[in-house]
């Protein structure tokens, strides 16, 4: 392991005792669910599959290729914002298009800016946020792709590796993906 591998891997945030949400279904981008997981378990957190699947779901890498699958720990409809401290909305074009229309989801993803705890969203993730009126006066950036959605939303994109507006942090690609995980640590760690 190179050094600068090291460093990436250790985190100087600790958010001990808060639980994240990863809100996912079939097609999620592979490294933009295990990433994240991983960063909020090093930091000491506890991350959560929500899903409307039952049981399992599939991650992808890219659009194409099946990855691994994922148990789901709670099932969309048994559990709101309340029982969490933050939001993680990964990318993957099938997994972002199918929650942005799912119901529950947008209902469970309103909730935590109702009760205004930190949501991250990167790649397809923002395109629920076009759905349920959180886009609107923000700055955002996301997978180029969504651009046009967003912009029509009422969103200002901005091409950056990392957005913060609030209490919403976005990226674009899973190349930013360091640089999101962080953001989304010391955003929980604040409000802890």
């Amino acid at each position: 392991m190179t050094h600068h591998t090291e460093s990436a891997a250790r985190t100087d945030v600790s958010i001990d005792g808060r639980t994240i949400a990863l809100l996912v279904t079939d097609g999620v981008e592979l490294p933009e669910l295990t990433e994240p997981i991983a960063a909020i378990r090093r930091a000491g957190g506890t991350p959560k599959i929500v899903s409307p699947k039952e049981s399992s779901l599939q991650a992808m890498k890219g659009d194409w290729e099946h990855a691994d699958h994922f148990d789901v720990d709670h099932q969309l409809g048994t559990v709101s914002a309340a029982d969490f401290d933050a939001l993680v909305l990964p990318g993957g074009t099938l997994n972002a298009d199918a929650l942005r229309i799912d119901e529950k989801a947008q209902e469970f993803v309103s909730g935590f800016f109702s009760e205004s705890k930190p949501v991250a969203a990167i790649c397809h993730g923002p395109w629920i946020l076009t759905e349920i009126g959180q886009v609107s006066g923000r700055r955002m950036t996301s997978y180029a792709a969504l651009r046009t959605d967003l912009t029509n939303a009422g969103a200002e994109w901005v091409d950056e590796e990392v957005v913060v507006d609030g209490g919403l942090v976005t990226s674009r690609t899973p190349n930013d993906l360091e640089a999101f995980n962080r953001t989304l640590l010391e955003l929980v760690a604040e409000k802890a």
